[in-house]
């Protein structure tokens, strides 16, 4: 397992437990081009795949066709500008306006161990479980050289890439990068069909499935985001692909702003799917001696299906991207007070909503939005990240101390990167918003952006964030982004450097969390963006859970949840039992599924705890020890998803089963009864054939392999929006 270069045929081969992927060097020139990705093969002999022994062959055989050679052959990294007509990874424009970029092989190495990358988010991991291969490009023309980074996983299939283009100065004092990808992978179409995630705020991350035509396809973001819109991610499926068998070729981008993620076939019928920094707007000055990093692109494949590809990013996020001292730890039961009281809330308010929940086994008390400056709505105070103690007398330290001493956490929601026009810090500072000058900056929730990439700016967030923790035991941050980059235009950069902005800015973001992460590792951070348009494998390397989304209603949800779940740990999404009838969409739906479905997140509440009814106050306890119970379990176990409401329209189900298949636990959701209707047989995955289950709360025993193959009974409930929880026990 690992690395391998076969050098009499300049092969390179990575190796994961059951995949291999093989890219060769070719011609006289260089060229790198991809051979094979796929099952586990023993042999290097794959290079025929390429079909460079089959006209127009490469061009030290056929130089008068050399256009025809660029424009067909698999190559591991396209650039523009010299007759590779299909959709590149590199692009560039020199001071003297050309475009052309043409990258031959130099050298590489191979080491254990995988390197962090400056500045960004990554997967990491050590010598004992990661072996990395770098090979070096260059662009002896330009003077470019161009590194592109692979590492494996020992115990994962997963493969993960990353490029960094260096400008030697040897021929240019400056080159302008105008694409920078991480990755290409180009192989002969199957009739595949493309899995992408779609939606927009309150209904983030649907799961879309189309057949892939001819032409460019694909999913992108222009909004200095990942987006509510678009998610990094496509997948690439063979038509027979289901959640437990097919083929399935996925690409993640680990980064958190505009993206690219395509794919196109071709006249030829060949696939070359890309992913990585969106180009919109892109335009980034590299002069001699510089080099610029792109974020890393997460590959993995597998031919058991939709299922196996999950639980690989499941297991690679949870033990080779979170960090912290939250990574395996339960989380609290939080109360949060947003949909409880949104701005009307005052330190009483929250005393009383705290005695409430902590009667009821709540362990945290978050105050959302309205605390600071004169925030009486969302139209203000954005930026005066300063306590408004007529509200909350005393400050954020009496508040603490108050809940601490019930025995309750306290934590706070800020939106550190915006400023609102009507704010101390704007009539102070207007040149500290994003805007072009001379231009009328369009607002969207009535605020703008800081410029984080001015020094002085970002040191000034940094300053009050810092000054905000210490001020108080502060155990939990919701770091939230309630509106898109536009109007991009900075007074610290010159005009030549403008197109970095929207690049530049995402990195502020990092350098920000990494700054919080490291000062205040107690923390726990989650991420937010108005839900969940930063839910994005670049926030996870800094928060070990991400605000899923607005919408919290339990229907709405289990879409979003299940399309959130294909590629995220289920212990990531922050998932909340929320007040009926429901703020977002006005459904009334019984309060044991909204439980249900939020156990399969980070589970809280969203509500005023003073204002429940007798029944929710006799339900709470009982489902906050389900959490204590299973959390461990959800956040650490296989998922499975056993069907899907937006495919059947009727019910929706899923199972975790812990690692070592002695426990499983199943959630259904009946979400519409239907008449005269037998049970349904719900097929079971990942449990031991050769054991015994026990059903929970019934004397029924069943196998394993019964349970896999003949299914496990769900009788009928009566009325819509139902739910029940099916615990499984290997008997001893």
């Amino acid at each position: 397992m690992g690395i391998f270069y076969d050098e009499k045929n300049r092969i390179f081969k990575l190796d994961t437990p059951h995949t291999s992927y093989l890219m060769g060097v070719e011609d006289d020139f260089g060229y790198l081009l991809h051979y094979y990705y796929g099952p586990r093969l023993h042999g290097t002999d794959v290079s025929y795949l390429a079909r460079t022994g089959e006209p127009p062959y490469t061009p030290d055989r056929n130089g008068r066709d050399k256009l025809s050679f660029l424009d067909s052959a698999p190559f591991e990294y396209p650039t523009g500008g010299v007759g590779d007509f299909r959709t590149h990874c590199l692009e560039v424009c020199t001071a003297a306006g050309h475009n052309a970029v043409e990258a031959g092989y130099r050298r590489h190495s191979i080491r254990k161990g995988k390197k962090s990358l400056p500045g960004l988010p990554a997967t990491f991991g050590g010598e004992e479980d990661c072996t990395a291969l770098t090979v070096t490009l260059a662009d002896d023309v330009l003077g470019l050289e161009i590194d592109l980074e692979y590492t494996v996983f020992e115990d994962l299939d997963a493969i993960t890439r990353s490029v960094c283009v260096r400008n030697t100065g040897a021929k240019e004092p400056v080159v302008y990068l105008t694409k920078v990808l991480s990755a290409c992978l180009d192989m002969d179409d199957r009739d595949f069909e493309l899995l992408t995630l779609h939606g927009s705020w309150a209904r983030e991350r649907i799961i879309q499935r189309l057949p892939l035509g001819k032409g460019r396809q694909g999913v992108f973001s222009e909004r200095g985001e990942t987006s509510h819109q678009a998610q990094p991610f496509l997948a690439l499926l063979s038509p027979d692909a289901t959640q437990t068998g097919g083929e399935v070729y996925a690409m993640h981008l680990v980064w958190s702003g505009n993206f690219e993620a395509q794919a196109e076939v071709d006249q030829f019928d060949q696939v070359r799917a890309v992913m990585g920094v969106g180009p919109y707007h892109f335009r980034w000055k590299l002069a001699a001696g510089e080099s610029f990093q792109a974020p890393e692109v997460v590959m993995v494949y597998s031919r058991q299906g939709l299922g196996a590809m999950t639980r690989t990013f499941h297991d690679l996020y949870r033990n080779h991207l979170i960090r912290g001292q939250w990574k395996d730890k339960r989380r609290p039961v939080l109360l949060n007070s947003w949909e409880g009281a949104y701005f009307d809330f005052d330190t009483e308010k929250l005393l009383a909503m705290a005695r409430a929940g902590a009667e009821l086994g709540m362990e945290m008390l978050v105050m959302d939005d309205g605390w600071f400056g004169d925030r009486r709505d969302d139209n203000r105070a954005l930026g005066d990240w300063f306590v408004n103690e007529k509200k909350l007398p005393g400050g954020l330290k009496r508040l603490a101390d108050e809940l601490n001493a019930m025995g309750m956490k306290f934590g706070i929601w800020m939106e550190p990167e915006m400023v609102s026009p009507d704010s101390d810090l704007y009539r102070a500072h207007p040149d500290w918003a994003i805007q072009v000058p001379g231009r009328r900056a369009g607002l969207c929730r009535n605020q703008y952006v800081l410029d984080l990439t001015r020094r002085e700016v970002l040191e000034y967030v940094w300053g009050r964030i810092e000054a905000i923790l210490t001020s108080a035991n502060i155990e939990y941050v919701k770091w939230d982004m309630n509106r898109q980059l536009s109007d991009m235009g900075s007074f610290a950069l010159d005009s030549d450097r403008q197109g970095e902005l929207y690049h530049r800015y995402v990195l502020a973001v990092y350098e920000l969390q990494e700054r919080l992460c490291q000062r205040f590792p107690h923390v726990l951070l989650e991420n937010c963006s108005g839900g969940g348009a930063r839910y994005d494998p670049g926030m996870l390397y800094y928060s070990p859970q991400i605000w899923c989304s607005d919408d919290t209603d339990a229907i709405e949800r289990l879409a979003i949840q299940e399309g959130t779940a294909l590629v995220y740990p289920l212990g990531t999404m922050g998932a909340h039992v929320s007040a009926c009838p429901n703020h977002t969409v006005g459904r009334t739906t019984p309060f044991e599924t909204r439980g249900h479905v939020a156990l399969a997140g980070t589970f809280g509440y969203e509500l005023d705890s003073t204002r429940l009814t007798e029944e929710e106050r006799a339900q709470i306890p009982g489902q906050i020890a389900l959490y204590h119970r299973f959390n461990d379990l959800v956040r650490a176990g296989d998922y499975y998803r056993l069907a899907s409401f937006r495919e059947n329209h009727a019910f929706d189900c899923w199972q975790v089963t812990s690692k070592d298949r002695s426990a499983a636990l199943v959630t259904y959701v009946q979400v519409l009864a239907g008449a005269n209707r037998h049970s349904r047989r719900i097929c079971l995955q990942g449990l031991d054939g050769s054991a015994r289950y026990r059903l929970e709360g019934t004397d029924r025993v069943f196998g394993g392999d019964t349970l896999m193959y003949g299914g496990l009974p769900v009788e009928p409930m009566a009325g819509d929006h139902r739910s029940k929880l099916m615990i499984l026990i290997i008997e001893k």
